[in-house]
């Protein structure tokens, strides 16, 4: 409209100033339809970063609290059923309703689950066919060398080594859990790790 009205304007213009006004206006466009791509880039790779860190933050925090109150099972099972890098098995109230719960984390490809087995029967057991699975985050990409999950014995002063394979389970007095998170690996943003630890505080005895 801007082209149009300029040249109606300019009357007897030239060829070469009709051409030079429409590359103007052409580079014009196309500087103003690359900024606004470019804005709406970064908002949406702000967008996203904000709502893995606000995810990750919000998981971590609430494996660290059920990780921190875990105890024996109903029928007297040790606190910690199965450990493994990305996948850990424990008993936990946690609902707060009185009976404690066995909660299983694991990594099925790039989605973490959670199962829950509540206690039934009497005397009370846990039937896992009974699990109830939960998808709780998508787009983990832990690799060899970032573990969900490492274990530390009550040795651990906070620069220790994690614990090594085969796990000498009832040694666990802490579990670092890292979460690596990109849930779209061919745009921004980059990967991201989150991590948190918790202290079995049922089990501590050196820390």
């Amino acid at each position: 409209m801007f082209l149009f009205k300029y040249l109606k304007g300019k009357r007897g213009m030239t060829l070469i100033e009709v051409l030079t006004a429409v590359a103007v206006t052409v580079v014009i466009m196309v500087a103003v339809s690359a900024f606004q791509y470019n804005v709406i880039n970064y908002n949406r790779s702000t967008s996203v970063s904000l709502t893995n860190t606000q995810e990750a933050q919000a998981l971590l925090k609430v494996m660290a609290k059920e990780l921190r109150g875990s105890s024996p099972s109903e029928n007297g099972s040790y606190p910690i059923a199965a450990a493994a890098t990305s996948t850990l098995t424990f008993f936990s109230d946690i609902d707060a309703d009185g009976f404690v719960d066995q909660v299983r984390y694991y990594l099925a490809t790039t989605t973490l689950y959670r199962g829950i087995v509540k206690p039934t029967g009497s005397p009370l057991s846990y039937v896992q066919s009974n699990e109830n699975k939960n998808i709780i985050a998508t787009g983990i990409r832990n690799s060899s060398s970032t573990p969900i999950f490492k274990y530390f014995s009550g040795t651990y002063t906070g620069t220790s080594t994690p614990m090594t394979y085969p796990l000498n389970i009832p040694s666990i007095r802490l579990i670092n859990i890292n979460i690596t998170i990109d849930t779209d690996t061919k745009k921004s943003p980059i990967p991201r790790t989150f991590s948190t630890q918790a202290t079995l505080r049922n089990l501590k005895d050196n820390i």
